[in-house]
């Protein structure tokens, strides 16, 4: 988290108040259930210790005046005035005019803000800046959002105002996150369930490989397809089916012969995933962190295998963690074709598998992998 200290000394040089409200809103990880989001399945994220925050005065104007830290620049505009220019203030704006939507009156303010989450490894710092916001102009302003608003807020702001199709996981889990918890979502019903996630003697470490291939986002439609093309199979033969969620494996087992042999694997792989993920919170109920960590060992070979979506530096990493005496488990996180892999090691073991990994990646693919260690932290919330 930003030092309170900078940003007071920024709203002071920048504003001239002296006087102001601090808010947080974290980025997040996801421990199991990828690509089960847009199939109305279950994911399990958890907030993190890397956040955004900002420090907030209303002006008494309609006017927004915005500065960021990061990028060191300032924005000006109206709330009932055009977009602004600036991509990152397109997430404040948006975020205030589908309070609008919804009837509520935001007014101006001068905010500053500034945050740690490592921009291009997953972890979703653009959910983070629409949580911040929101939490901020929700409390300040006393508009009576409750957090499942604000987090559809959020996700109809990259929809609307920046042009990004998104679920809701990112911006649920930066405002419903809790220290010590992981977060069961289910996709369809937005119906949530806290599970423990404490390990002793345990850390989450996330491996970024510095890559992101171009096929991410056209093969990420393509996976899309390949599901509506096995529920639109499956759905001649039974009632009741819209999405891959209400599928079953006999299901899927029954109908594989009218499938192509690729879009049954997708299938397959997302039904079981699914699966896998409740069977997972029960591990985590039982404290069973061993048995969890193979779980994630096996959804990373399901996206490489049947899914699809790995790549060859992602596939390399986790193949170097089940070498590491000490890493239950490691998996490719996000959307896929680069990014990070999530890896859960216990203590004694953590400086080893990073030093494998970055002597190992150095050497087969000349760059440094960026290391990141994350602990399970609080969501969205006023200092």
């Amino acid at each position: 988290m930003i030092d309170s200290k900078i940003l007071k000394k920024a709203i002071k040089d920048k504003f001239g108040h002296s006087d102001f409200s601090l808010f947080s809103a974290p980025g997040r990880i996801n421990l199991i259930g990828e690509h089960t989001d847009y199939n109305g399945g279950f994911v399990l994220p958890a907030s993190i210790d890397k956040c955004i925050s900002l420090a907030i005065v209303p002006n008494g104007t309609s006017t927004v005046n915005l500065y960021s830290i990061d990028y060191d620049e300032s924005v000006s505009f109206d709330v009932d005035g055009a977009k602004p220019e600036q991509q990152w203030a397109s997430y404040v704006y948006g975020v205030i005019q589908e309070m609008k939507k919804r009837g509520a009156s935001p007014k101006g303010f001068d905010a500053v803000f500034g945050g740690d989450i490592p921009l291009g490894a997953g972890m979703s710092s653009s959910a983070a800046l629409e949580s911040v916001f929101g939490t901020a102009l929700n409390t300040i302003f006393k508009l009576g959002f409750d957090k499942r608003e604000l987090a559809k807020i959020g996700q109809m702001t990259e929809h609307n105002y920046v042009g990004v199709r998104c679920g809701i996981m990112d911006q649920f889990a930066s405002l419903f996150g809790e220290a010590g918890k992981v977060i069961r979502l289910d996709c369809r019903s937005l119906e949530y369930e806290l599970f423990p996630f404490a390990p002793e003697g345990i850390r989450l470490v996330l491996i970024d490989t510095m890559v992101k291939h171009s096929l991410a986002s056209s093969e990420y439609n393509v996976r899309r397809a390949q599901c509506e093309a096995g529920v639109a199979v499956i759905s001649r033969y039974k009632e009741g089916v819209e999405l891959l969620r209400d599928v079953t494996m006999e299901d899927l087992d029954a109908d594989k012969g009218e499938m192509d042999p690729e879009v049954y694997r997708r299938c397959h792989f997302v039904i079981s995933e699914n699966q896998r993920l409740l069977d997972g919170c029960e591990d985590l109920s039982r404290g069973d962190y061993a048995l969890f960590g193979q779980k994630m060992f096996r959804t990373h070979e399901g996206l490489s295998k049947e899914y699809g979506v790995s790549c060859e530096e992602l596939d390399f990493i986790v193949e170097i963690a089940r070498g590491v005496e000490g890493v239950l488990g490691a998996r490719m996180m996000g959307g896929g074709f680069g990014g990070c892999v999530l890896a859960m090691v216990k203590n004694e073991n953590h400086d080893e598998y990073v030093a494998k990994v970055r002597e190992a990646y150095q050497k087969r693919f000349g760059k440094d992998p960026r290391v990141i260690d994350v602990v399970i932290s609080d969501g969205a919330r006023q200092w």
